[in-house]
């Protein structure tokens, strides 16, 4: 039997497959070499990402894989779980100057992949300029592993004893829907919007970058659809583990806070809503209802069942604004997921050198919601860079 804080590996169906990666443009071509070398080094240091599934009853599980984790010059996308990835559940690829890394979600959240981005990150900038690099953050090979970071993320606190949610928030099942014609290509568009700009604007209207986000994504919706009268639901992802106190463990253990935005609020008052936003988020995101999230988890594990879709939106910020000594190497930095059917758009958000870098993904080929999005930003004053679209090709799981 599982434990309930232990990665419950899923291995669904192509359209339910869940995957994510970090998206990395360096200053220079990438030395393939190098950057194999820097993998396996760290697998001592962090050996829960350098898996297999195998099963332990009727439970698939993580198991030690001593094969070495792929790191292939391509963009082109592997299935894990199979012998193109060595069976791992996860993988490296690098093009010219462009690299990433793409991992089973069940596996790992934003928030827990990134200090194995800094990390391989540093190792590969050492080798490769010859500089000693501040380790500071760092996690290096040799390094005994807290239990903070690979235990019960949760064995300090008294789960069982929280008696009810400070706040639940019902849902609304009927939410308008932006996938208009059914699901097709799933797409992914860059942009870019400077961090100056957006944390004024943010201090301003009372939000912050996962507020502001919401709001603008709701307005493009009433654009987009502007006869609908029915609710447009955006779901804000957030870290049980960063709110109950341990912000090391690599475990997926997120969840979602819900704003809604309903047909008869006035959007074009961005600061009123920015701060019935923010209240929203607020009542949500208290300790007592993670802890009470946490138990549910820990009672009532998750079924293996197609997911149905949840809200109208999606936002996520995996809240890392720097690497430190390694960001003049680095030009960007995106967020990307299989897309799920959880939410009919997803807008996964990164900051690095003073900007933020935005992944606008959706289920289908069309821009024009996109379009309204960028719309809004116009509208308020927001400048943007705009770095194209592309088709979402992440790695599947066999």
């Amino acid at each position: 039997m599982l434990e309930f804080y232990e990665p419950l590996i899923n291995l669904s169906i192509p359209e339910q497959y869940s995957t994510m990666g970090v998206f990395l443009t360096l200053k220079d071509p990438v030395d393939g070499d190098i950057l194999k070398k820097s993998v396996e080094e760290l697998r001592v240091r962090f050996p829960y990402f350098y898996v297999r599934a195998a099963y332990r009853g009727e439970d698939i599980v993580a198991v030690p894989n001593e094969l070495p984790m792929i790191v292939r010059n391509t963009w082109e996308p592997i299935c894990f779980n199979s012998e193109a990835s060595n069976f791992h559940l996860a993988a490296w690829k690098y093009e010219g100057n462009k690299l990433a890394f793409e991992i089973d979600h069940a596996l790992t959240d934003g928030a827990g992949i990134m200090p194995y981005i800094r990390s391989t990150l540093h190792l590969y900038l050492s080798k490769l300029t010859g500089n000693s690099f501040d380790t500071t953050g760092v996690r290096l090979p040799g390094e005994e592993i807290p239990e903070s970071e690979s235990g019960n993320p949760f064995k300090d606190l008294d789960i069982d004893g929280i008696a009810a949610p400070l706040y639940q928030k019902k849902p609304i099942p009927d939410f308008l829907r932006l996938v208009k014609d059914g699901y097709g290509e799933k797409r992914v568009f860059f942009m870019k919007i400077p961090e100056s700009q957006l944390m004024q604007y943010c201090r301003t209207f009372d939000g912050s970058p996962n507020v502001f986000m919401a709001v603008m994504l709701a307005k493009a919706a009433r654009r987009f659809d502007p006869e609908s009268d029915k609710t447009v639901t955006v779901s804000i992802c957030l870290d049980h583990k960063a709110i109950l106190g341990n912000h090391d463990n690599y475990r997926m253990l997120a969840g979602d806070v819900v704003v809604d935005f309903p047909k008869g609020r006035n959007l074009d008052d961005v600061s009123k809503a920015c701060t019935i936003a923010r209240g929203q988020v607020m009542l949500q995101a208290q300790p007592e209802n993670s802890m009470w999230m946490i138990k549910q988890m820990k009672h009532n594990p998750p079924t293996l069942s197609p997911i149905d879709v949840l809200d109208s939106i999606c936002v996520s910020y995996p809240n890392n604004r720097s690497f430190g000594p390694l960001d003049s190497n680095i030009e960007d930095i995106y967020f990307m997921t299989s897309l799920s059917k959880i939410t009919d758009i997803f807008c996964a958000v990164a900051c690095l050198n003073q900007n933020f870098f935005i992944t606008f993904m959706q289920p289908f080929s069309s821009d024009e919601y996109f379009k309204c999005f960028l719309n809004e930003l116009s509208d308020e004053g927001i400048e943007y860079e705009f770095y194209g679209s592309e088709p979402i090709r992440l790695c599947g799981i066999e």
